[in-house]
């Protein structure tokens, strides 16, 4: 064989594997979920297929904090307004700042903080997923000062898919995604237990997770290896937010406490003695709990393929923490029909 036949089929050889790895990537489907994205695994395998609800625009519009009756604040959990909205629809005027505009604490002087931004209401609700809140009480225990003036939108964070994603053509993938997305799938599939999917995500089996998930693969589910590494809620955290609590009167923060998108599914018993006295306290509602109910009734409660509650999934937490406001505000309005 002649020096030229042979580069020739070399070039040739690796032609074809270039069309053959970008034929497979753009027939993978784009992502739609973080989980699924970072851990580069099939959103025709992890992808919910249930159409998520319409909350009409004027009921995720915020108001300005001035005229508010309530301020939030919140993390991811809160970016899309969506649980928010049960609250506006009710008649109440909430807007919403986030933990890393106040340097993730909530400092001494929060009530004077939020006097000076011309907020003149009585409640505070303080969200925060499980997994982050012990360090973020740990910086609010040394914080004297917020040190950012108050800044909110009046339009969401972002706005999440109003509908199941429609098959497309993955032009923007890179060359070898869709061939590592297969291999991770087959393997996820395959795993008789926990699979660390591109170094970085946790699949794991869910035990009757097909009548909780609206995946193909709905045995198992994403999630974060965070949500065991950070440890669990104990009852010092209880007792800190209680100090807050206490400090920031005459407002009544409400404390809002998601729990990990695990233990909701795999680890029901995470972070046990912290909900236990967290419902003693009264400092809020406990959503450990009524997320083990409704992760039986909402199906898709947390995204199949991302870390955070649906948009069922968030209708439905805004309607428990309405029930929490009004036992504080007791003249709220009844939800509009």
């Amino acid at each position: 064989m002649t020096p030229a036949k042979l580069w020739l089929r070399i070039f040739l050889a690796g032609f074809a594997l270039i069309c053959g790895l970008l034929a497979v990537t753009l027939k993978t489907p784009p992502f739609y979920g973080d989980m699924t994205r970072i851990g580069l695994l099939s959103e025709n395998a992890f992808g919910w297929t249930i159409e998520p609800p319409q909350v009409p625009a004027e009921f995720l519009r915020a108001a300005p904090v001035a005229e508010a009756d309530i301020v939030v604040i919140g993390d991811s959990f809160s970016m899309s307004n969506r649980w928010q909205s049960e609250l506006t629809r009710a008649g109440l005027r909430v807007t919403t700042i986030f933990w890393g505009q106040i340097n993730e604490a909530l400092c001494g002087d929060l009530n004077a903080w939020l006097d000076r931004a011309g907020f003149r209401g009585k409640v505070v609700i303080v969200e925060s997923v499980e997994r982050l809140l012990a360090d973020r009480l740990a910086n609010s225990k040394t914080c004297a000062k917020m040190q950012k003036p108050f800044s909110a939108g009046l339009k969401p964070f972002f706005a999440p898919l109003d509908h199941v994603p429609a098959p497309a053509i993955n032009w923007d993938g890179k060359l070898t995604s869709g061939l590592n997305i297969y291999r991770n799938t087959k393997r996820a599939r395959e795993a008789s237990g926990d699979f660390l999917s591109n170094k970085r995500i946790l699949v794991r089996p869910v035990a009757d997770g097909c009548s909780m998930f609206s995946s193909q693969l709905c045995d198992r589910a994403p999630f974060w290896p965070a949500d065991d590494e950070n440890g669990e809620l104990t009852v010092q955290h209880v007792a800190q937010m209680r100090a807050i609590s206490e400090a920031q009167r005459p407002r009544s923060i409400v404390w809002m406490v998601i729990p990990n998108k695990t233990t909701v599914y795999v680890k029901p018993e995470h972070s046990k003695d912290f909900v236990t006295a967290f419902e003693a306290a009264g400092l809020g509602p406990d959503l450990f709990s009524f997320s083990q109910v409704q992760k039986q009734k909402v199906r898709d409660y947390y995204f199949p393929n991302d870390t955070h509650l649906s948009m069922h999934g968030q209708l439905a937490v805004g309607q428990r923490m309405l029930e929490a406001v009004r036992k504080i505000l007791p003249t709220a309005p009844s939800k509009a029909s």
